[in-house]
């Protein structure tokens, strides 16, 4: 009987570990669920789309300061690529969770990225059809951009 309760403790334990472990990719999959059922009370409708996120990832727009801006002028055109922080000149880590295992590892950190990048570009938080559609796209990003050869 012992015997028993200390393998269902033992399988109960990794279970809950496994739970806690889950890859960036089943995390980017269960915030695109997330956005998606949101944008839905919303709009019925809605379909995510991974074409009108790779058009929001590029949509250049022009921030209060004048200059113009889009989530590619320092993530580049390809999100499974190495980026640089236009600002500071600082490396940033691929945003495809494709690539990057960090990336979507923690969901309370994306959403403070979302909410901080979005004020900075948009001027507004990004909706979640936005959201659903940005992640979606990342998804299918997986293979970086070759160098160019000299």
């Amino acid at each position: 009987m012992k015997h028993t309760h200390l393998i269902l403790a033992a399988l109960l334990g990794l279970a809950t570990f496994s739970a806690q472990a889950a890859s960036p990719i089943t995390n980017a999959e269960a915030l695109t669920k997330k956005y998606v059922s949101i944008a839905q009370t919303v709009n019925p409708e809605f379909v995510s789309s991974v074409t009108e996120g790779k058009m929001f990832f590029n949509r250049k727009i022009k921030t209060a300061n004048g200059k113009e801006m889009a989530c590619a002028s320092c993530h580049t055109t390809n999100p499974a690529n190495v980026g640089k922080n236009i600002i500071t000149g600082k490396s940033i880590a691929p945003l495809s969770p494709a690539v990057n295992k960090k990336r979507f590892k923690d969901i309370e950190k994306v959403e403070e990225k979302f909410t901080e990048h979005c004020n900075e570009i948009i001027g507004a938080d990004c909706n979640a059809a936005e959201k659903a559609n940005y992640i979606i796209y990342l998804l299918t990003e997986r293979t970086p951009t070759p160098p160019v050869k000299k």
